[in-house]
């Protein structure tokens, strides 16, 4: 016999998916490359204060961490980093080149020589945030590296340069900056690493500059590679203001591969090059699959790959609407072929090798885990980071996939996860709690997958609601920019659309719910509480309050002119920046929130936080505000995690009346 059901209040619910489980399990396998015919990648380590490790898969199997801790292969170039390695095989096994974070060099290792160590390979320097590194890509017939540098120029956020530049192999620039070789020309504020034509005679990258976003307007240039290993004049053969650029690669017959958003859609592009003169190139353009869905997507951190070029013409494609799928696109036929399983979303981490392409998938039953595709077989399997449930699955939430309507009949996409326990259910005349989940973007997405931050919730008896709102990405260019200049508007009317019972809703009344987030959905939460009465709490994690000064040099520089387009020039709209802002407009929150914050964050730094806290002193308004030492934007340690998942728990069950077992109380100041 089943066990019995039990009857419960919602939020009460008794849980084996506590804080310490879901910090265990926080993060993803990334960043996958072919080093030989072995597959490496970097891995998600919580309870190693944050790092990521390196792992390869040796041909019998097994696997193993390339580096010990505390090495952490992560890169902070544009601060959401980007592709930190690079391998290739050498006459004494393999050779790394990777990004160490704590000191942001490249260093040079090679695993399999007996009593090697890592070297370094590029200098420090004392200026701003010193030198970083992205995308690197090993020139072994040129004896060097070629990656992206990022080079701070001062003490300013926006002092720096970003350049393609080539790194001697022998370590000779480790202490020599004069012995880094520059590759391309500077014209651009941010570019991408250089992908190399097959016959090495051709080099391509993008290139974009302030105050467009990447997936606002990039161009894609193209120079020829001289017998010494320069640069000679870049061309621009695609892209310009309106459109996006995300990913170029070379296919095998020397033709360039794009994915471009010129139609609406991001969409694969064939660029066969024709002759020309100075920085003009001709180019012969034509689409490979045009689809409305997306083959591409915005490019947060440098060496994305959505897709990838195969030896026998095909390409391996991550595309779809809302959810995505991995597939083989045959450009002759404009066939796609999607790979059989369960995954529901996969990362823009691609690599290919002979037959084999290696990505990671996720699904609404399973973390992201690395995955081998065989083109000659079709088969696809797990190779590694298998997904292992942590505790009966039934305890996992069942999502929907929803639109509701929004103002003026907009569509919103959003995904729905009910409270769920296999042991346990709400009584009959009453409805449950929801958290209001906007994904991080703005420009972002939130995809379809197993997230035990939301089966700590949901097997507790609240539920979630995750809003892909306006602006988000995934489905075109138009919904992407029903954000333009409505950051704080159109984001909050959507979750609020989300948020609200419907109309004529038959009793019970279900509870007001909560809205969470960090970064930008930080933003989008305070915004939900100062400018609407739809909400009884909020949980706002490191985020965005004080537009004005983020435009002003509070934040980094990758965003620094973000708001451009998110809200409107500061010189002409500088009322709009102040009349949103919830620091400016605290007088209007009335409900009780909980205030998460990094104070290692340069992205939505600390002092927003103080000063919003400041505006809010004296209005007795329950609120607790808790900062962690040695966190940035994005919590890492499993510590860190645990005591912020415990905290909002607490939140909750104060404002909405729970009982949740074996939660310590957060002490809300007024």
């Amino acid at each position: 016999m089943g066990e019995m059901v039990r009857t419960e209040p919602y939020g009460d619910w008794p849980s084996p998916i506590d804080a310490a489980l879901a910090a265990s399990h926080d993060g993803r396998p990334e960043w996958v490359g072919f080093v030989g015919d072995e597959v490496w990648w970097t891995e998600p380590r919580p309870a190693e204060a944050g790092r990521r490790a390196l792992v390869r898969r040796h041909a019998d199997g097994r696997e193993e961490s390339v580096l010990p801790a505390p090495w952490n292969v992560r890169t902070r170039v544009i601060e959401y980093g980007g592709h930190p390695w690079a391998g290739a095989v050498g006459s004494s096994g393999p050779l790394l080149v990777f990004c160490e974070f704590a000191d942001q060099r490249l260093h040079a290792y090679e695993p399999d020589k007996p009593g090697a160590v890592p070297v370094p390979l590029t200098p420090v320097s004392q200026v701003g945030g010193g030198l970083r590194w992205a995308d690197p890509q090993i020139r072994a017939d040129r004896g060097e590296v070629w990656c992206v540098l990022e080079e701070f120029t001062g003490e300013g956020p926006e002092d720096l340069r970003r350049v393609l530049v080539a790194v001697p192999l022998d370590g000779s620039a480790a202490d020599d900056r004069g012995a880094l070789r520059e590759l391309s020309d500077g014209r651009h504020r941010f570019v991408t690493s250089p992908r190399v034509s097959p016959d090495g005679r051709h080099a391509a990258w993008i290139g974009w500059d302030h105050p467009r976003m990447p997936w606002d307007g990039t161009e894609l240039l193209v120079a020829e590679v001289t017998a010494d290993g320069t640069f000679g004049a870049a061309r621009v053969v695609a892209g310009g203001p309106e459109e996006s650029i995300a990913q170029a690669e070379w296919a095998h017959d020397g033709t360039l591969l794009f994915a471009s958003d010129r139609s609406g859609w991001w969409n694969l592009y064939r660029g066969e090059l024709l002759p020309g003169q100075g920085e003009a190139q001709d180019v012969r353009v034509a689409a490979l699959c045009p689809r409305d869905e997306e083959f591409a997507g915005p490019l947060w951190k440098l060496g994305q790959r959505w897709f990838a070029p195969l030896e026998n013409g095909t390409v391996a494609v991550v595309h779809g609407v809302g959810t995505t799928s991995l597939g083989i696109l045959d450009p002759e036929t404009t066939d796609v072929v999607d790979v059989a399983g369960p995954w529901t979303a996969w990362a823009p981490t691609l690599a290919v090798h002979g037959s084999r392409v290696v990505g990671t998938g996720a699904s609404p039953r399973s973390a992201a885990e690395v995955v081998e595709l065989d083109i000659r077989t079709g088969r696809a399997r797990v190779i590694g980071a298998p997904h292992d449930d942590p505790v009966d699955p039934a305890y996992y939430p069942e999502p929907q996939i929803r639109t509701f309507s929004g103002p003026l009949g907009r569509d919103i996409h959003a995904h729905i996860y009910p409270p769920h326990n296999p042991g346990h259910r709400g009584p009959d005349d009453t409805l449950p709690p929801y958290v209001v989940w906007a994904h991080g973007g703005p420009t972002g997405h939130a995809p379809l997958v197993l997230d035990l931050d939301i089966a700590y919730f949901t097997s507790r008896g609240i539920g979630v609601a995750e809003v892909n709102y306006s602006g988000s990405t995934g489905y075109g260019r138009a919904y992407r920019e029903r954000l333009r200049e409505q950051w704080g508007v159109v984001d909050v009317e959507d979750c609020a659309a989300v948020a609200r019972p419907p109309a004529g809703g038959a009793p019970p009344a279900p509870p007001r719910p909560a809205p969470r987030g960090g970064g930008a959905r930080g933003w989008t939460t305070a915004a939900s509480l100062a400018g609407t009465d739809v909400y009884a709490c909020g949980t706002i994690i490191y985020p965005v309050l004080d537009l004005e000064g983020w435009a002003t040099g509070e934040t980094h520089d990758f965003e620094s002119h973000y708001l451009e387009s998110l809200v409107g020039p500061i010189a002409e709209v500088r009322s709009r920046y102040v009349e949103r802002s919830p620091a400016a407009q605290a007088e209007h929150i009335t409900a009780p929130f909980l205030l998460l914050q990094g104070l290692d964050d340069v992205i939505c730094p600390p002092s927003q936080a103080e000063r919003f806290l400041t505006r809010m002193a004296g209005r007795r308004i329950p609120h607790a505000y808790i900062a962690f030492e040695g966190e940035g934007h994005g919590f890492r340690r499993a510590e860190t995690m645990i005591r912020a998942l415990e905290a909002e728990l607490s939140l909750y069950a104060q404002v909405f009346g729970l009982n949740p077992p074996g939660i310590a109380t957060l002490e809300l100041s007024k």
